[in-house]
């Protein structure tokens, strides 16, 4: 039986290589000369640290370019609250990978309300789903595409 598996997953060299870039372009700006700014990256959690909220929407502005332009999906960044230590505010971003549990479940359900004739099941991080037909399965993607789960998703291990 044909079958493909429904991922969320993320680049984490692409993800090095971006943070790089912008604590590059922070140390020769201007406007950070003398400030606290700075990026740390550790697993997927990016801390931002600056001296004013104006600073931390300024790093969040460099930043984002450079992971759009490294083909990882914004819409996978969960930007935290600003916390304040004195004069120094540190705002973390975490880059969510995997499905959780209840947006697996949402995949499941648009794909029974689709009326293919198709099933998924949740395994772990990620949704497979399997059918008579490749042509259901492709209309499966076409359709999980068209619609917004609030993760990037990818489709892999397509088998025929």
């Amino acid at each position: 039986m044909p079958s493909f598996d429904i991922v969320s997953e993320l680049d984490a060299h692409e993800i090095t290589n971006a943070v790089d870039q912008a604590k590059r372009e922070v140390s020769t700006r201007f406007d950070f000369k003398g400030t606290e700014a700075s990026l740390e990256l550790k697993e997927f959690e990016v801390t931002l640290t600056a001296e004013s909220t104006f600073q931390l929407q300024q790093l969040r502005d460099i930043l984002n370019p450079k992971l759009a332009k490294r083909g990882v999906d914004l819409t996978c960044l969960k930007v935290g609250t600003p916390e304040g230590q004195g004069k120094i505010l540190r705002q973390t971003i975490t880059l969510r990978q995997g499905i959780d549990t209840s947006t697996a479940k949402d995949i499941v359900r648009f794909l029974k309300d689709a009326k293919l004739k198709i099933q998924g099941q949740i395994q772990g991080e990620q949704v497979r789903v399997t059918g008579k037909k490749r042509d259901d399965l492709q209309e499966a993607i076409a359709a999980l595409r068209r619609e917004d789960f609030g993760l990037p998703l990818q489709f892999t291990n397509f088998r025929d």
